[in-house]
């Protein structure tokens, strides 16, 4: 596991349903702890360090798992507890909002979903790196990237600052190039 302390704080999750009269109202306002290092079944997972990835935590906002469009609408489960396949990113018919925080001078390994993501930086400062090894560097909070079913990394190139961003994963048809399907891959 990793050595380092949970430096930012947990994000609040708001998410909202309607009472018996029919109004909107707030069901859900926490804030999800900023790691947990087990998973307990009486504890609502939340916010975990990736195993086998030291500086690295991912968190879920919310997931639909019942194929699009959702019924989420009519539901009182909380989206954040559902289990959504391999590695927790995606899985057919799933849509799958989460935030990964990234220590300082860390890299992940080099993956691809099946997937397109909508990434939008949070705090800190977030190198895409793809498997060509182009670099595009975000620096600023709301600089976003769309992946479309792409190999890629991410890294944080401070040496003192741990990166935040948010990321929407939303099921979809592997990338076909030449012929070859690109499905799920994580190195």
């Amino acid at each position: 596991m990793s050595s380092f302390p949970p430096v930012l704080p947990g994000p609040r999750r708001i998410v909202t349903t309607h009472n018996e009269e029919g109004k909107a109202i707030a069901s859900v306002d926490v804030v999800a702890p900023s790691f947990v290092r087990f998973h307990s079944s009486s504890v609502v997972l939340i916010a975990i360090e990736v195993p086998g990835m030291d500086g690295i935590r991912s968190g879920s906002y919310w997931a639909t798992i019942d194929g699009l469009p959702t019924n989420d609408n009519n539901s009182t489960e909380d989206g954040a507890a559902r289990t959504v396949g391999e590695y927790g990113l995606v899985a057919p018919g799933v849509t799958n909002f989460r935030y990964t925080d990234l220590a300082p001078g860390t890299t992940t390994p080099m993956h691809r979903t099946p997937s397109i993501d909508y990434n939008i930086l949070v705090s800190g400062e977030l190198i895409l790196i793809n498997e060509a090894g182009e670099e595009k560097h975000l620096k600023n909070p709301g600089d976003a990237v769309i992946q479309k079913g792409t190999n890629h990394a991410w890294k944080n190139p401070s040496a003192t600052q741990w990166t935040r961003w948010a990321t929407v994963l939303v099921d979809g048809t592997p990338a076909i190039v030449g012929g070859k399907e690109l499905g799920f891959y994580m190195g």
